[in-house]
């Protein structure tokens, strides 16, 4: 009995944390737990009334203990209604907040004059410095004193403290020799994080207020105020991760680091982790369950002979020692958590139920830290986990006729998949195909490396040169992995985008694997299970891709950056500069579930824009492939995307100026070197303009014949004179801030104005007018 109203308490507070997404969340934990006390206490009365009527003695006092046995249900269930409310308050007390003293408070606003002013920002370093996409040196701060300098000449400032976390960026070089518990001064800008500006883009601002900052801090300069490197932890990770780099060179070396201590606690490089986390192996280099089981497991195989006080005890300091050189991260506290449960079980004689273990930690670590309910790394720790549990012995009777170990290897990583897939979806969109037969192939490859890997690290606390030998010898398993995964990256369709699914479709698809797990019915029925739960992710993002039409004009700088979707046809327009592939049109049309584009027009705005079709081709091929020859050294014509296009036969043409382009649903035209790009799509003029002055556009387009525009997308600094002169129905101004003085006088016109820089990207649908993304996505926020 105690039992069970444990579970029942815990499942009521976890719900009612996950219920805050849902307006009085809390609540509807309350009312579900007053329904069930109802319906316990309907039980009683029809109890009492059989005790009542019951004329054996015998059968009087079996009833009556039944009767018994359900009184406790309805407090219960009126306790676990009230934990859930409460939960939902504790959420949102512990939720970061802005203090009066936060350094945020003191970042110039976006739209001021004085955002380029310099500050001098004096702190502690929270974190190791690691390396960011763009090359440049990254760590925490936590701020205590703020200096504003007059000017350059004049470096005098006015100090302030304050208080509160930074996200700090500095180049490279100056990043180098940092550690941990430093006080330095950076000379730098503060800016607020952004949120996303475009559909499936990533929300900094998010990110930040999730790790309990406000704001960030771009570096120029750094002085060390004290250099006072106190002992810690970051000190035993750099000398286990410096031992097996010199064993193994890098990427080796790095990655094998992460595989024992975890990516977030190794500088790993980003193009091994984009391999992994693409090919479905995230899991592989996050330190987690597997780890701790392998640790103690090693530590109960030596230590069988030895009494059970003497393995307890060892076993729990090597799972203290593996959290603090992982870090108090979400996933590991769970795995560390469940390990001291079935230590704990073993110095008892007593079994552990995995199950009530795993609720028992989730509990916990929620208690600790409510925000983690929407940590996605907790949320994949904990469903996998649940999956092994659950599903795996399920899947290992279903495979009796395989051999044992082939068996149990075959339902792991399925077990795990069926559980995190819909969550991966709902954040991703994306399905690595080849997920499921990778992870039974690299599952020998990564005991094998994780292993090693532990004996290497703690080798090399003693002696670094005898680590570095032991390291050496995971080179070929480690180099056999690294090719495997890559291999497997490379084959035709190793990644399909599904597009995004609603929150209907991911609570449908975990009740169906709720249901088939532990409803009689249901597990008979699994297969019919398995075909609706398919089903309902696929058919969505069908017809939604073959009935849409919509256009899509991403906030990507300097650069009209479009996509046309016709039903089913998609056409991209330019690329935007280097890393607006990767980070805004591949996660863009991977939430819209598109896999491959049919055409591809590049009009160079930018003059060096290679770099990002690469990172587009790379991942989706494209059909057909135009690009204009604005001059002869014309970076589009370069080799490595003629090879790309050839390799995925798509077709490829260079076009001089003025040639028009015909997909059938759009006529592009490039009608100027400058450049100026003219569209007809759906029944709509649009013009995009580059660096040409107001006259010389309306000059060329009187020469032309060319009619004005319906929508019109140029810089901030031409805006008012073409809206004046060219007074289009839609005018977007791609970058740059427009003073409060234009703003008045565009107002006065009849043009609807966006600017992307604040609105993000702008969307047209047949049905509506323009939209924009920030705009839409608050609406949806306030009605949530």
């Amino acid at each position: 009995m105690f039992q069970s109203a444990g579970v029942i308490i815990c499942i009521a507070y976890i719900l009612g944390l996950l219920l805050t997404a849902v307006p009085g969340g809390g609540v509807w934990v309350l009312l579900l737990g007053i329904v069930g006390a109802v319906l316990s206490g309907s039980r009683y009365t029809k109890v009492r009334k059989l005790a009542q009527s019951s004329e054996a003695g015998k059968g009087r006092v079996q009833v009556t203990a039944n009767f018994w046995q359900f009184i406790p249900h309805a407090r219960i269930c009126l306790i676990a209604g009230l934990i859930g409310l409460l939960a939902s308050f504790y959420l949102q007390w512990r939720v970061p907040a802005v203090g009066e003293t936060d350094i945020s408070q003191f970042v110039p606003p976006a739209n001021s004059n004085s955002q380029e002013q310099l500050v001098i920002v004096r702190g502690e370093i929270m974190s190791s410095p690691r390396v960011t996409r763009s090359q440049r040196g990254q760590f925490w701060l936590e701020a205590s004193q703020l200096g504003q300098i007059k000017n350059e000449k004049d470096t005098e400032e006015t100090q302030k403290g304050v208080t509160g976390k930074l996200y700090v960026t500095v180049p490279l070089l100056q990043a180098t020799g940092l550690y941990p518990g430093e006080t330095i001064e950076i000379t730098g800008m503060l800016y607020k994080p952004k949120g996303a500006s475009n559909p499936g883009g990533f929300d900094f601002q998010k990110f930040l207020k999730q790790e309990g900052a406000f704001a960030g801090l771009m570096g120029r300069q750094i002085n060390i105020v004290d250099e006072n490197r106190q002992w810690g932890w970051w000190q035993v990770r750099e000398r286990i991760v410096r031992s097996q780099v010199r064993g193994l060179d890098v990427p080796e070396g790095s990655l094998v680091s992460a595989m024992v201590l975890g990516s977030k606690a190794v500088d790993l490089p980003y193009d091994i982790r984009d391999m992994f986390v693409k090919a479905g192996l995230a899991h592989a280099l996050a330190a987690s369950g597997f780890q701790t089981s392998l640790i103690l497991s090693v530590i109960l195989q030596l230590t069988k002979r030895a009494s059970k006080a003497i393995q307890v005890s060892l076993g729990s300091l090597a799972l203290i020692i593996f959290l603090f050189l992982t870090g108090f991260q979400a996933a590991v506290l769970r795995a560390v958590i469940m390990g001291f449960a079935a230590l704990l079980g073993l110095a008892l004689n007593r079994k552990v139920k995995q199950l009530g273990s795993l609720l028992l930690a989730a509990t916990l670590l929620l208690l600790f830290n409510p925000l983690w309910i929407w940590d996605l790394g907790f949320q994949l720790s904990f469903l996998a986990t649940l999956g092994l549990v659950v599903s795996s012995p399920a899947i290992i009777n279903q495979l009796g006729w395989l051999p044992p170990a082939i068996a149990s290897l075959i339902a792991v990583p399925l077990a795990a998949t069926i559980w995190t897939l819909p969550i991966i979806l709902y954040n991703f969109s994306v399905v690595a195909v080849y997920s499921l037969p990778l992870n039974v192939l690299t599952t020998p490859f990564i005991s094998i490396i994780s292993i090693g890997g532990m004996v290497s690290a703690v080798i090399s606390l003693i002696s670094p040169e005898i680590g570095s030998s032991v390291a050496s010898v995971l080179h070929l398993p480690t180099y056999c992995l690294i090719k495997l995964v890559e291999f497997c990256n490379q084959l035709p369709s190793s990644s399909v985008a599904v597009g995004s699914l609603s929150l209907w479709q991911l609570l449908t698809a975990y009740t169906l694997i709720l249901l088939v797990c532990f409803i009689g019915w249901w597990q008979k029925r699994w297969v019919f299970a398995t075909l609706i739960t398919v089903g309902l992710v696929l058919f969505p993002a069908w017809h939604s891709a073959n009935t849409l039409t919509r256009i899509t004009l991403l906030e990507a700088g300097a650069e009209p950056v479009i996509v046309i979707q016709d039903q089913g046809k998609v056409t991209l327009i330019n690329s935007g500069d280097e890393g607006t592939g990767r980070f805004t049109i591949l996660p863009f049309l991977q939430q819209q579930g598109i896999n491959h584009i049919d055409w591809g027009i590049a009009t160079d705005f930018q003059r060096n824009n290679s770099d990002a079709w690469l990172e587009v081709l790379q991942n989706l091929p494209i059909k057909n492939f135009y690009a204009y020859a604005i001059n002869k050294d014309n970076p589009i014509t370069n080799q490595a995307i003629t090879q790309v296009l050839q390799k995925d036969k798509g077709f490829y043409q260079m076009l001089p100026v003025g040639q028009p382009i015909n997909t059938g649903s759009t006529v592009a035209q490039l009608i100027n070197e400058q450049p100026i790009l003219q569209l007809q799509v759906f029944g709509q003029t649009w013009l995009l303009v580059g660096n040409v002055k107001a006259k010389e556009v309306e000059r060329i387009m009187k020469a032309g014949g060319w009619p004005n525009p319906q929508v019109l997308w140029c810089n901030s600094e031409s805006l008012k004179d073409l809206v004046i002169s060219l007074q289009p129905q839609v005018a977007i101004a791609g970058y740059g801030n427009l003073d409060s003085n234009t703003l008045a006088e565009l107002s006065k016109t009849s043009t609807k104005l966006f600017l992307t820089a604040q609105d993000g990207a702008v969307q047209w649908t047949p049905q509506g007018e323009f939209e924009s993304f920030i705009q839409v996505s608050e609406n949806k926020s306030s009605a949530i």
